[in-house]
């Protein structure tokens, strides 16, 4: 292939496109440096007067900031695209004006690993745990701000971990992430058939059951807490496969055996993040609730009525067995709108005189990056 060699006419022309450039490269970074200064004017007045229980991270703030960004781009680039460069300004400004610390199911190259930085940007401080238990009591004891938690898979369903914890705990949920799960065979071995083992978290496990079944049948299969153990396990030990993502191949220096091996092409996890504080109206929001009502003709369509009057969207309901009262069920549901909209608020009360528990999750903004 002969290369091109630009004329003097095209030189020039490019000369003026790479000047053009350089000069707004230069403006991008004089605004980023103006709006870091607002960040920091932000922090002072935050914590005027030795305020040391500041918070700095708004969700319902950064819902609206990339909503906006989303809604005034008529560029080149594709919305989700632009969000997520915004998503890394905002996270270095605010790394600014308070170091983010968030507690994920570990260790590093785990999907939670992967949510934290697609919802609070790479300048947070992750902060790995071994179990969806721990990541509940490290923000309940402060050692971090927030929490991020795998709630329901799209093929394997609700995570019960996470779904028993939740009826515990005092904290609220703040917000939400969709993540897309691609699975990979990861080992140290680069033919698959001489592995012994496969190890990976249950969900995975399930997420991937027919591809295993029909590309490596009668492999012995093992449970582990995360992903990212699962490829720890395979980086020590030449038998064994792991089941993780093409980051974890990464970090762990494995090979990458067959990408997209889960059994549903459009796999997503939804996460939710934990907090102390509630997230107030951002104009486009969830509310999240637990309950069980009595066992009686109709109580559950009361409760749902309570919601269709208000023409109130449901956007989730799972029923599960209760631990405390035989053949009696507790319902996860979710909703749209904020508790503090009028017509929320009043389906709320109304909805919680109805039941026989009733805990509200929080309110929390639609996310902005999917």
């Amino acid at each position: 292939m002969t290369k091109h060699t630009p004329s003097d006419t095209e030189q020039i022309e490019l000369n003026a496109i790479r000047e053009e450039i350089d000069a707004i490269d230069a403006d991008i970074q004089t605004l980023i440096g103006r709006r870091a200064e607002c960040a920091q004017k932000v922090a002072d007045i935050k914590t005027r007067g030795g305020q040391v229980e500041a918070v700095f991270y708004r969700p319902e703030r950064e819902a609206q900031v990339l909503r906006a960004v989303k809604a005034r781009n008529h560029s080149l680039i594709p919305n989700e695209d632009m969000a997520r460069l915004f998503r890394e300004i905002m996270s270095v400004c605010l790394a600014l004006e308070q170091p983010v610390k968030v507690a994920y199911l570990g260790p590093e190259g785990s999907y939670s690993h992967a949510c934290v930085l697609k919802q609070f940007g790479t300048s947070v401080h992750p902060y790995a745990v071994p179990s969806i238990d721990a990541v509940f009591a490290a923000v309940e004891k402060k050692h971090v701000q927030y929490g991020v938690v795998p709630v329901e898979n799209s093929s394997e369903g609700v995570v019960k971990q996470t779904q028993k914890a939740l009826m515990d705990t005092a904290l609220k949920v703040t917000g939400e992430v969709d993540l897309a799960i691609h699975h990979c065979l990861l080992a140290q071995n680069p033919d698959p058939h001489a592995l012994k083992k496969i190890v990976a978290h249950p969900q995975a496990l399930g997420q991937c059951e027919q591809w295993l079944s029909q590309n490596l049948p009668g492999l012995v299969t093992e449970e582990v807490d995360s992903n990212a153990v699962a490829a720890q396990m395979a980086e020590a030990d030449p038998n064994v496969g792991a089941i993780a993502s093409e980051e974890a191949a990464r970090l762990y220096g494995l090979k990458i055996l067959e990408t997209r091996i889960e059994d549903q092409k459009n796999n997503t996890t939804k996460f939710w993040v934990l907090g102390q504080e509630a997230a107030g109206p951002s104009g486009q929001d969830k509310t999240a609730m637990i309950l069980s009502v009595p066992n009686q003709a109709g109580s559950l369509i009361r409760v749902l009525d309570s919601f269709a009057r208000r023409r109130i969207s449901m956007t989730r309901i799972i029923s599960v067995p209760s631990t405390e009262t035989r053949w009696d069920y507790i319902f996860y549901i979710d909703i749209l709108g904020h508790r503090e909209q009028p017509e929320v608020a009043e389906a709320l009360t109304e909805v919680q005189a109805q039941c026989s528990y009733f805990k509200l999750l929080g309110s929390y903004p639609v996310s902005p990056l999917d």
